[in-house]
């Protein structure tokens, strides 16, 4: 299958990229500019933040206060992970666009992320996707370890076929395919997504990379030549695993649209203003920016300024 000539980013960094910070409470205030920023730089398509138990995620307690900042702007998606029906009731009361459920490809994951078997996950989000249908809003499932699993090790195609079958016959309308430890080679990567696509249409795909083995841009490309054509990621690199330790964050949006842009292939991103997002959330958080092109670009301006 030919490139696709655009490509659809979502951008997970105000939730799946703040959701583990340990070392600074980010204020609802600086999750909502870094929302607002994201949209400004031309993302239409983002996760805003988590209706999940503070007692297990507290970075993400805020969430109705930060769906309540939010100054909405039209074709934008604003999508909230939910991992039960109490956090859908909340999320609809908030307002999102589109819920989340997240599962994995292996049993060991499975129970150390979300402390149930992948049967019993599957029987917790069907009620919550059956509502989210009845309420207007759409769906979209995460299948985590699609490529490695640190407890389990390397995981087979039909592992994730099977979960992709799964998440297909609850209603889930699209799914990603996450390598959420980062250990997938481009071979490895285009076998899960075969895999997947023999159950969802490749419009309903979307990969999800993350870089500790800086294969990251490597494994988008090997997407993007089976036809993928939407991609997560996490502004200035920002995200992890608690429950695979050494996993470093997503792939970067800028290194990610840096590429695309290269290549001839529409984001309808500002890439200057994406690096300016990357720029103030790293700042909120005391450190430079993860992505590599947001520290080339910025960079480049303190040499020119200079």
């Amino acid at each position: 299958m030919a490139m696709p000539s655009s490509v659809d980013i979502i951008d997970v960094g105000p939730r799946d990229g703040l959701q583990n910070e340990k070392q600074v409470v980010v204020s609802a205030a600086d999750k909502i500019d870094l929302i607002h920023r994201l949209v400004d730089a031309g993302i239409r398509h983002l996760e805003a933040t988590s209706f999940v138990s503070p007692k297990w995620v507290p970075q993400m307690a805020d969430a109705p206060e930060v769906m309540a900042g939010i100054q909405r702007q039209a074709g934008v998606v604003y999508s909230v992970l939910t991992p039960n029906m109490k956090g859908l009731e909340a999320a609809l009361a908030a307002g999102a666009d589109e819920v989340c459920v997240f599962g994995a490809a292996t049993e060991a994951f499975s129970q150390k992320n979300i402390n149930c078997s992948i049967a019993e996950s599957i029987e917790r989000f069907a009620p919550v996707v059956a509502a989210a249908h009845a309420a207007g809003v759409a769906t979209r499932g995460a299948i985590s370890c699609t490529v490695g699993c640190p407890y389990e090790g390397e995981v087979a195609p039909s592992a994730v076929r099977h979960v992709a079958q799964l998440m297909k016959d609850i209603g889930v309308q699209r799914i990603a395919v996450a390598d959420t430890i980062g250990v997938g080679t481009p071979r490895q990567v285009q076998a899960a997504m075969d895999a997947a696509l023999q159950v969802y249409d490749v419009a309903y795909i979307s990969g999800h990379f993350h870089d500790t083995y800086g294969q990251a841009l490597a494994n988008t490309l090997a997407s993007l030549a089976l036809g993928v054509r939407v991609f997560e990621t996490s502004i200035a690199g920002l995200g992890g695993c608690p429950y695979a330790k050494g996993a470093t964050g997503n792939v970067a949006t800028e290194d990610v649209v840096y590429m695309l842009h290269g290549m001839g292939i529409e984001t309808g991103i500002d890439l200057d203003q994406l690096v300016d997002a990357a720029a103030a959330i790293s700042q909120v958080l005391g450190r430079p920016p993860q992505g590599r092109v947001s520290v080339a670009l910025l960079n480049k301006r303190a040499n020119a300024a200079a």
